[in-house]
């Protein structure tokens, strides 16, 4: 017995250090050095998408290990396998959905209290549709010089989905998972050109997303998107890289629209863990963030030079597997749409530039306004509730820790993170939508309201 609250004792010690470590780094702006890992032996988990590109380099560079981590990378089946792995505690951390750390802690599907401190990328994504789509929209898409102009509106597949809907057939399409980014993309692409992507109503036991839908989306992993749209079970769909790229190498679709287009410099993946690993282990927390940090910065340094080496790493079997030029088609700052249509665009992803790495509560605002809109949140919430559950779950505080361990070992400098005396969490308006509409995470309510398809007020399912 004696042992035993021995051992508690030491444990409310070192969380109490480490709390205090960080209240003194966020709130005085001191610097505190973190101290030794609680806990050494790590296995985070991963999706076979580029970008995990934030793991792979900090373990294949050794930064983990200069943290004294001795870290083992294992890619998962699907979304939901990964998520419920860090709930069990069978992982550490893991590559995650911007999303999910926010639907798990709303009770979403599986309810987990799940945080981040740390986003691994912004962008990275695409929408993609079958030859025989594009074949269908393109008369209505805008040409100059025999060429698409982008970014490609869902205006122009409206046309096409009405045609299905007169002929009763069901037009199907695919995201990742639920609480994706992926989906929330996708949807918000759909609305802005008329087409309804319908609504869940957990309260009543649907969580299809298929009420009122003019397009019916499903879950696919995004490894088997393509081979699942080549089967005709879906006509097009919404993922990360490479699988928009492979759509075109194959011969079988064409990417339409990225999201950077969508959204411009949206966040797409963090990294996450439960709030009980996080509580204890404060210092392996930090440890790993610093490592995540200085390899996001090493994947932009320079103008991308480091991409190359990136593409070669991320092509091994035991991360994505795919091929060199697939994987390097986006992540070497080019993207191809309709075959041999290949457009530089240097910012599709994004890993440190822009304070990418930063957990924005406006971010996580973002993600609550559209579960709401769609349905995911049942009833209204006060806009207070969505400042709430972002501070709950986005960790900006771990995050400076973090950061201003490497300023202080002078690894990187200072002007190149956020000005943590200032910094509110909160990005100014942003007005990069493809359909022009500001979103101001302060006010998430008014936001929802500026919508002509998708819930708001009182409006429930």
């Amino acid at each position: 017995m004696q042992k035993l609250i021995t051992v508690n004792l030491q444990q409310i010690i070192k969380t109490t250090i480490a709390t205090a470590v960080l209240s003194a780094s966020v709130i005085g702006f001191t610097h505190a050095e973190v101290g030794e890992p609680e806990k050494e032996d790590l296995k985070f988990g991963f999706i076979k998408l580029t970008d995990m590109a934030p793991l792979a380099v900090a373990y294949e560079k050794g930064y983990f290990e200069d943290e004294g981590l001795y870290v083992q990378l294992e890619a998962q089946a699907n979304w939901k396998v990964l998520l419920d792995r860090v709930i069990t505690g069978e992982l550490d951390g893991a590559h995650m959905l911007a999303g999910q750390p926010l639907g798990a802690t709303i009770g979403f599907g599986t309810k987990a209290d799940i945080i981040t401190a740390f986003s691994m990328d912004l962008n990275g994504n695409a929408i993609t549709v079958s030859n025989d789509i594009w074949a269908q929209m393109k008369p209505h898409v805008p040409h100059e010089g025999g060429k698409p102009v982008h970014p490609i509106k869902a205006d122009a597949l409206k046309p096409v989905v009405d045609s299905y809907i007169e002929q009763g057939k069901p037009f199907n399409m695919g995201m990742v998972f639920p609480v994706s980014t992926h989906n929330y993309e996708l949807r918000y692409w759909l609305a802005a050109g008329g087409i309804h992507p319908g609504y869940y109503a957990p309260h009543k036991g649907d969580t299809s997303g298929k009420i009122d839908a003019d397009a019916l989306l499903s879950v696919t992993p995004p490894p088997q998107m393509p081979s699942t749209m080549e089967a005709g079970t879906i006509y097009g769909y919404c993922v990360g890289e490479p699988w928009n790229q492979q759509a075109v190498f194959k011969g079988i679709g064409v990417p339409v629209v990225t999201d950077y287009e969508i959204w411009k410099n949206n966040p797409e993946k963090v990294f996450g863990v439960s709030q009980g690993w996080a509580d204890e282990y404060p210092n392996t927390h930090i440890r790993v963030v610093k490592a995540m940090i200085r390899a996001a910065k090493w994947l932009d340094e320079e103008n991308n030079k480091n991409r190359p080496e990136a593409v070669k790493i991320l092509s091994k079997s035991q991360y994505v597997g795919a091929d060199y030029d697939v994987i390097a088609n986006s992540m070497t700052g080019t993207f191809e749409y309709e075959k041999g249509d290949k457009r530089e665009v240097p910012d599709f992803n994004v890993f440190f530039r822009y304070n990418a790495t930063y957990p924005y509560y406006s971010d996580a605002i973002w993600y609550l306004t559209q579960m709401r809109r769609w349905g995911q949140i049942s009833d209204n919430k006060p806009d207070s509730w969505y400042m709430d559950i972002a501070k709950k779950v986005y960790r900006p505080d771990i995050y400076a820790t973090a950061a201003k361990e490497l300023i202080a070992d002078g690894v990187i400098d200072a002007s190149e993170f956020p000005n943590f005396k200032t910094e509110t969490g909160f990005k100014p308006p942003q007005t990069h939508f493809i359909d022009n509409i500001i979103y101001d995470g302060s006010k998430p309510n008014a936001y929802l309201d500026k919508f002509d398809i998708g819930l708001k007020k009182d409006d429930k399912i």
